[in-house]
This record gives structure tokens, sequence and C-alpha cells, in this order.
């Protein structure tokens, strides 16, 4: 994931700047169980433009589960979550994503029949200027859509640093190029907002270099980030806020150095001392 010059296309060239004193995401009283358990239980929080946010806690702390909630892909059972001033909550992931959401995975999802060029311009379709008489009778405004499409596809990949053939199948990449792969597909739907669930995972270090500086490519973009990670020395470096979950809630919000030494935060990850 290479710091690569910002050749992206139309859609990276009309980004706006944000406003960080709008908020783009506003998270409240989120709750969600399975069977009893409470994977979410009243989560609050907030995401403004232009910011990079990080979601930690321990495991089963409900990081992935809020995701989940907030991406469409889990319908929560009680509390709202509102983007870019419209509620959302219970919407599909289809109807998220077209209004300016989009997501990577913990574990890497991928059209494995396809190509990674096929892959990337999937998350296009909502932005093509043709219809299915013109995809049928392959007009000339379906061959200009196309090109556009496979232009602005292969700006996507130089823009996250993918290295390898685009016509490759991509199951043939290695595991680091294929989170290249689905951070390119996420940036073609034309996101305002985009949501890492653990994308240094699997990194060497130097990936997760390398995937610093992409994050805080696509924040200049106007996009905003909001990553859950388990690495604290990536965590802490590319934060501009912390949300800390723990039992499903938020038990800290601040600066990575107010996280650092936050004596509720420290006892959740290591727990209470003993008298």
């Amino acid at each position: 994931m290479s710091d690569t010059q910002n050749t992206a296309g139309p859609a990276v060239a009309e980004r706006r700047s944000g406003d960080p004193r709008k908020t783009i995401l506003e998270v409240k009283d989120l709750a969600v169980s399975f069977g009893g358990i409470k994977a979410v239980a009243g989560l609050s929080f907030s995401v403004h433009e232009n910011e990079i946010i990080s979601v930690i806690g321990p495991n089963g702390a409900g990081k992935t589960s809020a995701f989940n909630c907030i991406s469409g892909f889990y319908r929560p059972n009680a509390g709202s979550v509102v983007f870019d001033g419209q509620e959302i909550t219970r919407k599909k992931p289809s109807y998220i994503t077209e209004k300016g959401m989009a997501r990577t995975f913990q574990n890497v999802r991928l059209f494995s029949e396809m190509t990674v060029l096929e892959n990337v311009k999937t998350g296009m379709h909502s932005h093509l200027g043709q219809n299915v008489f013109d995809a049928m009778l392959h007009t000339p405004r379906y061959k200009r859509s196309e090109e556009q499409c496979t232009e602005d596809a292969r700006g996507w990949l130089d823009f996250v640093g993918f290295r390898a053939d685009d016509e490759l199948l991509v199951t043939q990449l290695p595991y680091g190029e294929q989170r290249r792969v689905e951070i390119a597909r996420a940036l073609a739907t034309q996101p305002t907002l985009i949501l890492l669930d653990e994308p240094g995972a699997g990194l060497n270090h130097n990936e997760k270099m390398e995937l610093m500086g992409l994050i805080r490519k696509i924040r200049d973009l106007g996009v905003s980030v909001v990553l859950i990670e388990h690495d604290m020395g990536l965590v802490m470096e590319i934060s501009e806020r912390i949300v800390v979950l723990n039992y499903g809630k938020e038990i800290a919000d601040g600066t990575p150095e107010q996280i650092k030494n936050d004596p509720v935060v420290i006892a959740a990850y290591l727990g209470e001392e003993e008298e």
C-alpha cells in the first residue's frame, strides 16, 4: 500500500476538503443481542468530516458487531444511526453504500471467480451512466461508460499502491495485495465515510507503515475513516481520536494520549489489580 501519486481519476478530483466541525456519523444508544447475549449495549459515538477514528477494545467487546449494525449487515434492536444527516438505521447495505458509506471486512471478502479489475469495477455499478438496454445492445453510451469504469478502477488500484497484474484472479494474489484490492473496491463506491475492519491484520511491518500512509491519503480526499484495529502501535500513530468499547459499551473517547493514560481503559485491557 505504497504512498503513490493521486491518479484515481474524476472520483478523486471532485472530493471536498470537508468541515471538521460537521458530524458525518452519529451513533446513539445502539444495541443488538444474539440469543440473550448483548453484543452491543447502548453504544454512542460520533465521527466528524475529515477525521480518522479508531474503535478499539478487548476481544468480544462488540467492535465488529457495531460496524455490522452501522453498515446495515445487522439489524439493531435499539438505537439510531444517522449518516450525513439521514437516518439509516435498519436500512439495507446497498442503500447505505449508495448514500456514501463503504466498508471492508475483518476477513477479506472478494469475488474469487473474478479478476482484480472486475472486483474493483463491481464497486462502481451504482454510479455507471448506463441502463439495462445500453448493456444489452452495447450502445455507444455503454461503451463509453465501460471505458471510463475501467480507467477509474485502474486509477483506484494505483491509488492504493496495487503492484500486481490487474487481470489476475484475486485468488492468485498474496494476502497483502488482496487487502489493497478490497480497499480499492470500497473507494470505487465514491464514499464520504469508510469503515475499515482490522485493515492491518496479516500485514508485515512495512505493509503496515504503507497502510498508515494510505489511510492518511484517503482522509485527504475528504473521506472520513473509522477503523477497528488490534495493533496498538498503528492505532496510536494514525488516530486523531480513539473510541474504546468494552462489553458493547463505550468506556472512553479521546486523543491517543488521553486513551493511553486512561485507568478505565488500562483496566479493561489488563484487568483490575487485586488488592
